[in-house]
């Protein structure tokens, strides 16, 4: 087999052409390929791509809906490959065509200088006469990861899954195999069923139960694979066993998951949506060191990103989507003492009353704000912070004036109807009436109205799609999602200043086809600070810590305890300030206060700090949680509690063990806790003696 050998910032890649020239993707890891490894392994059977057509067969031993040995992935024929420099790094594209079909299929790969990581999509082109009919396609495609090492996958390999859902987000749990169903029961030579460890997303809500994205974990070998998808709409992933070994395929949407089809007419091109893959040494921890740099150089860039600025927003524990004159005036007097940068109106700024099933015209309520939401607008900035308003931009309530008067093709159809979620329309930015209308929207409320920050949100789910001016509703569902982010860049063209927030009712659409684009992310609706502690701490699993908007919300009848494990849940991401900070008694506005300076201070470090966790990830259920960030010249610590008996808890910073380094509790200042340091043995121990408690740290790594 004559083979393709590619090292690219520690990551081995070994393609091959077979003897029938066949493309196959052999092998990628952290050291070269060794073929004796795969003794036994039917490696032609390594395809790097799966596609279905529709009308032809899928032959051999595919069992079930195991996404191998589709019709078209056994059919191509390799026609070279190309190479070239970019921006980022090298691109690599691999080329294979069908003479059957008149189909050509590209594997693009993408490397970034300096970065374990890679991003691959497919484009298939119909170089023919005759349209073709497309049931799947995948973005990535590995098999034989499990031979690395010597025992058996159910011993060592361990799956890093992220639940989510409103109010439950980022909630990370470990699986081995066997645990999610797999284990070996058959002969080497024969390994194949039906059985397939597989996760999907159907609908518009990308998150709205697990992250588009998992590491695995090689424990005898030390190495990571991590993968994230990074599409705003239906995704799918799966694990199984074929050809004596375990593969992996990741995919957009497809027919048998989320009702895609795409009927690819002569001269059409079909691209699948991008992957994004990290491979090194280590566990899972580093895999998410390893996506935050990879995040970070594929996301726009943005001076939000760097100049990190706080946000207050009305909505959380505070007005809850009643906003008036009156309401507000006090809240910006006390979001700019207490050091607030941006201050955002939330819902409820264009209606009187119940405004839920009536929105889409955006227009102020002069019942709310009888002085003109300009008056309002304008006092914000004379208290020296940009101001920003809520915005559902996708969306039209069912008694929305303009429902009635916008054609069908503005809007979501299935089955000759309008769908219908939670009494409002989805509009479809295929429409270029939908995006005139809805740039005209932002172009009011930033030209008109001064906004400099848009919350974005999103609070439907249209299910499969719309059958409208579609080969099927996946296939209309995709190509919104794609005009939508398309219209997102004319629009940051448009107002290169204005910062725009990714919020889905909270973190239901947390992915980096949306985070490319938008500096920040809400991560959660959660009203209750103390889970929020959990949210907080596996934000950088999901996304870089300065694109992870957390909420904190003293209350008027918390405590001082209470208002500093707030403070402490935004210090290390991005700080979502809200609550009637007004109605404080004066120790904890000066806490509040204190953690926003002490905040502006550190970020400059933290903008590219990269994260740990010395108690491994959170989980609700945990009486104890940590999150480092290891910055330029200092790390940083936060340390919650929530309940329980023990008083003191042992942090393991084994990256310390042995070094001069000092320690201190930054935040609050005057109401630290006792601490020792263990420079033998690497363990932090702190002793909180509240039930509910938190504490932020800063390590002096220059000493």
């Amino acid at each position: 087999m004559n083979t393709i050998k590619i090292h690219e910032n520690g990551i081995y890649m070994e393609w091959g052409i077979t003897e029938l020239n066949r493309l196959v993707l052999l092998y990628v890891g952290t050291a070269p390929f060794v073929p004796e490894t795969y003794a036994g392994l039917d490696t032609a059977e390594f395809s790097p791509v799966e596609v279905s057509v529709s009308g032809l067969n899928s032959p051999g031993d595919r069992m079930g809906n195991a996404m191998i040995h589709s019709s078209l992935g056994v059919l191509l024929n390799y026609a070279g490959y190309e190479k070239a420099e970019t921006a980022d790094g090298m691109q690599y594209c691999f080329i294979t065509k069908d003479d059957s079909t008149e189909l050509s299929v590209s594997l693009f790969c993408q490397f970034y200088t300096g970065i374990p990581a890679f991003r691959m999509w497919t484009v298939i082109k119909n170089e023919g006469a005759e349209p073709q009919g497309l049931e799947n396609c995948t973005s990535f495609s590995l098999h034989g990861f499990d031979r690395h090492g010597n025992l058996p996958y159910e011993d060592k390999l361990y799956v890093n899954i992220i639940h989510n859902g409103w109010q439950k987000e980022l909630s990370w749990q470990l699986y081995s195999l066997p645990q999610l169903g797999l284990s070996r029961t058959q002969k080497q030579d024969s390994v194949n069923s039906s059985k397939i460890v597989s996760f999907s997303n159907t609908g518009a809500w990308s998150s709205k139960e697990f992250l588009p994205a998992a590491v695995l974990e090689n424990r005898e070998t030390n190495e990571y694979l991590g993968w994230q998808i990074e599409h705003d709409g239906s995704w799918h992933w799966e694990i199984g066993e074929h050809a004596g070994c375990l593969y992996l395929k990741l995919a957009g949407p497809t027919e048998l998951y989320a009702h895609w089809y795409k009927d690819l007419k002569a001269g059409e091109t079909f691209t699948s949506v991008p992957v994004g893959i990290v491979y090194g040494k280590g566990t899972a921890e580093d895999a998410a060191a390893a996506f935050t740099r990879y995040r970070r150089c594929i996301r726009r860039k943005n001076l939000d990103n760097e100049k990190l600025p706080v946000i207050f927003n009305d909505y959380m524990n505070c007005l809850f989507g009643s906003p008036s004159t009156a309401k507000e005036l006090p809240l910006i007097d006390a979001a700019a003492a207490a050091g607030c940068e941006y201050y955002c109106i939330d819902c409820g700024w264009y209606s009187a009353g119940s405004w839920w099933d009536s929105v889409g015209e955006w227009t102020p309520s002069s019942e709310r704000f009888p002085e003109g939401l300009a008056y309002v607008m304008d006092y914000i900035r004379s208290r020296g912070m940009i101001p920003g308003l809520w915005l559902e931009i996708e969306v039209m309530g069912l008694h929305c004036k303009d429902a009635s008067q916008l054609p069908d093709e503005c809007f979501f159809m299935r089955h000759g109807r309008r769908v219908c979620d939670k009494s409002r329309y989805q509009l479809d930015f295929r429409s270029s009436i939908v995006r005139k209308r809805a740039t005209k929207i932002v172009k009011r409320l930033v030209e008109e109205y001064g906004a400099g920050y848009i919350k974005m949100d999103y609070n439907i789910e249209p299910g499969t799609g719309t059958d409208y001016d579609a080969d099927s509703p996946g296939d209309g569902l995709l190509e919104h999602a794609r005009a939508y982010l398309s219209w997102l860049d004319f629009i940051f063209k448009l107002y290169p200043f204005l910062v725009i927030e990714n919020c889905s009712s909270g973190g239901m659409r947390m992915d980096y086809a949306m985070l490319s684009r938008c500096s920040i992310q809400s991560t959660s609706d959660m009203e209750d600070y103390r889970m929020y502690s959990t949210i907080a701490a596996n934000a950088p699993l999901a996304l870089t810590p300065e694109q992870a908007a957390v909420w904190s919300y003293p209350m008027k009848d918390g405590d001082a305890e209470e208002a500093i494990f707030n403070m402490v849940n935004v210090l290390m991401l991005r700080v979502h300030q809200s609550g009637y900070l007004f109605a404080l008694d004066d120790k904890r506005k000066s806490l509040v206060k204190e953690a926003v300076c002490y905040y502006k201070k550190i970020r400059d470090d933290r903008k590219d700090a990269l994260p740990f966790w010395p108690l491994g990830f959170s989980r609700y259920e945990d009486e104890w949680a940590a999150l480092a960030l290891e910055g330029r010249k200092k790390t940083y610590l936060a340390v919650w509690k929530r309940g329980g008996s023990s008083r003191q808890c042992a942090l393991p910073l084994n990256r310390y063990k042995e070094k001069d380094i000092s320690i201190r509790c930054s935040y609050p200042s005057s109401e630290g806790c006792p601490f020792t340091w263990d420079s033998s043995s690497g363990n932090l121990t702190v002793e909180f003696a509240k039930p509910v408690m938190a504490r932020f740290f800063e390590i002096d790594r220059e000493i």
